[in-house]
């Protein structure tokens, strides 16, 4: 596995926006430069092996995953709890790309994990979106879910080189977006 030369580690609340804006990335800056990586794939994958469940459906949007996800937050912090870097080694394996954008960091031992193992080339960035704009998502306060360590463990207590505001303005999601690819090509430059 080659080494990476640049590790974007995006954080947000569920409806924030994360998926969308890493795929945006992913797809301005080509799979050949750069990875999308989910710490939930392989959560999700496991998850529904020992239940029986449909894997892709816990990786949509729907209402599916929803109706699992307090139980799926259980299983993995069980998991976390053991070895806290387990699904931060699984989605990494075998990855060439120089650029790795993991989409969905959610807790403390996420953060920690890549800042032991990446730190050098190592961005935080989190994705930000007011409450209305993600009930306009779709989303709904969920009791043992928004107030879980897998919504909040990140709301304080790390430092964020990029946040990205992310209401609705698609112009200034533009204008955000593109300072970051700008970021991330001199990035590469610099280390050719």
């Amino acid at each position: 596995m080659a080494a990476p030369r640049l590790v974007l580690l995006f954080s947000g609340k569920r409806k924030s926006g994360k998926d969308y804006i890493t795929e945006r990335l992913r797809y301005s800056l080509g799979g050949d430069v750069c990875a999308l990586l989910r710490l939930s794939g392989p959560l999700k994958q496991q998850f529904a092996l020992e239940r029986a469940l449909d894997f892709q459906r816990l990786l949509d949007t729907s209402d599916y995953k929803e109706t699992y996800r307090a139980e799926m937050i259980l299983w993995g912090e069980e998991k976390r709890s053991a070895d806290p870097g387990y699904f931060c080694r699984l989605i990494v394996e075998g990855v060439t790309q120089p650029v790795w954008i993991i989409s969905d960091a959610r807790r403390r031992s996420d953060v920690d994990w890549f800042l032991a193992a990446y730190g050098d080339v190592l961005q935080n960035v989190r994705v930000t979106a007011s409450q209305e704009t993600r009930r306009c998502r779709g989303w709904v306060y969920t009791p043992e879910v928004d107030d879980a360590e897998s919504e909040c463990g990140l709301d304080t207590g790390v430092t964020f080189d990029w946040i990205i505001a992310n209401d609705g303005d698609e112009t200034s999601l533009d204008e955000q977006l593109h300072r970051l690819k700008a970021f991330i090509l001199s990035r590469l430059t610099l280390l050719v």
